[in-house]
């Protein structure tokens, strides 16, 4: 009897599709929607990925062809040695690369270890007065950068770190309040019945963390490692306040250096050593990029 009435159900349902005018099907109507969507995202895109283009084609001509009109998108011939010249004729990028390396890594690090234990403890144990400092974590990133700046410099300076990477690899070891924030509520959306189990189990509150919290939360680490990669390989403005000798500085100042300290400026050379150093973002961007979306989509599930 069951089978019978689910079989009459679908044969009225495929006569209704079927007499249903073309304009109505469900497949007509996902493939008018996905146009539609095509349609408004292409434009935009191609729109943001100019400037690249223009870029990766100045990186490759002959001086001569830079500012012709029309413009030349494709070069010819394509000058792949300028990419050697760029790297190595005026400034000793290896150098920079080495150092911001060091920088990046060390940041990284540091952040993933001072921020996790942080989220952790406002996010699984119990103590009072933690909502409030939460809360003073986050009223933290309302203070715009440029009112700390002078004080961090003095205070710095004091410590005679001025010349040297410690203002730049110190602080990410104390924490940060967004990561610090995006972890903290994806701790939260973990079962607290996994804290329970592994307790009964005979597990620390280290063991808990470092064996239950931390492998189950790789989403959330991932976004916190791609948004602190980003964020020290393209910091400007402390290795220029506080690095003084020429091996001392990183790629961001390096470039800056490279259309200053000359008086005629090599595009394409530039445009050269701009894409090697924009090619490590986006290489760890790529190979990051579902973990990064799958961590951003499930923060926040659980207030």
């Amino acid at each position: 009897m069951g089978q019978t009435l689910v079989s009459e159900t679908l044969g009225r349902e495929r006569r209704y599709i079927a007499a249903a005018p073309w304009y109505r099907r469900r497949t007509v109507r996902r493939i008018v929607y996905m146009v539609f969507i095509y349609v408004i995202i292409l434009p935009g895109a191609f729109l943001f990925c100019l400037p690249f283009l223009w870029m990766l084609s100045t990186s490759l001509k002959d001086p001569k062809q830079i500012f012709v009109y029309p413009p030349q998108w494709i070069p010819n011939p394509i000058r792949w040695q300028n990419f050697i010249e760029g790297w190595t004729k005026y400034l000793p990028f290896n150098i920079f690369l080495r150092n911001s390396l060091i920088i990046t890594i060390g940041n990284v690090l540091g952040n993933l270890f001072s921020c996790s234990l942080t989220a952790y403890g406002f996010a699984r144990l119990r103590a009072r007065g933690k909502e409030v400092l939460f809360l003073l974590v986050l009223a933290t990133m309302m203070v715009p950068q440029e009112v700390t700046l002078i004080p961090q410099y003095v205070l710095f300076t004091k410590l005679g770190w001025n010349n040297t990477f410690l203002p730049l690899m110190v602080p990410p070891w104390f924490g940060w309040p967004f990561f610090i924030f995006l972890l903290r509520q994806f701790f939260m959306t973990l079962p607290r019945d996994l804290d329970d189990a592994a307790r009964i189990d005979g597990a620390s509150t280290w063991g808990i963390l470092f064996r239950i919290i931390l492998p189950l939360s790789k989403p959330a680490l991932a976004t916190v490692t791609i948004f602190a990669f980003i964020g020290n390989w393209n910091n400007f403005l402390g290795p220029l306040i506080y690095l003084r000798d020429t091996e001392k500085l990183t790629l961001a100042v390096g470039l800056q250096q490279f259309r200053g300290a000359f008086g005629y400026v090599d595009f394409h050379l530039m445009m050269a050593v701009s894409l090697l150093v924009l090619l490590p973002v986006l290489i760890v961007f790529f190979v990051g990029q579902r973990t990064f979306v799958k961590g951003i989509a499930l923060t926040g599930i659980k207030g």
